[in-house]
């Protein structure tokens, strides 16, 4: 028998160490009779209640065709697993599947009255206007290059009259 659970050691905030015990393989079925599980017994004594209900209403023939063709679904139903997952949840992806469309698109078509409020409603494009700014003076670059280089401790030629920040960070 293979171990369930793990022991997974984990720091808390102290530094010391707890141990936890994390679960493993969850999707594993209890079992009832040797490989049988829960699911499997439950769906072969709903078989066997049919088939009792089909031999006591029906002809030989008949029984015997609905007891194979309902034993062959129960059977794959119980037993059968596609890609590892049982039987039943293949039956109901395919099902979710097939309901829905295989690709999704919005083509949605407007009619002729629709397009013209939608013309109407669009205002006219107007290209926007381009702002130039003027560039600074070779003298108003220096400046700026004295303030950023001795930290802020320049502070503007004040015979001009010209104020330059006191400090740029």
């Amino acid at each position: 028998m293979f171990n369930l659970c793990y022991t997974e050691i984990v720091p808390n905030t102290l530094g010391m160490q707890n141990q936890f015990v994390v679960p493993q393989f969850l999707d594993v079925e209890s079992k009832i009779f040797g490989p049988i599980t829960v699911r499997q017994f439950l769906i072969l004594i709903v078989e066997g209640l049919l088939i009792a209900l089909f031999y006591r209403l029906f002809t030989v023939v008949v029984f015997g065709v609905l007891t194979f063709i309902t034993g062959s679904i129960a059977a794959a139903f119980a037993f059968f697993k596609v890609n590892g997952r049982p039987f039943h949840l293949f039956v109901i992806n395919f099902i979710q599947t097939s309901k829905r469309p295989p690709v999704r698109m919005w083509g949605k078509e407007y009619s002729d009255s629709e397009l013209e409020i939608f013309r109407a409603r669009v205002p006219a494009v107007v290209p926007p206007q381009v702002v130039k700014k003027a560039r600074p003076s070779e003298s108003h670059l220096a400046k700026l290059s004295l303030v950023v280089n001795t930290g802020g401790a320049y502070k503007g030629d004040e015979n001009h009259g010209s104020e330059v920040p006191l400090s740029i960070k």
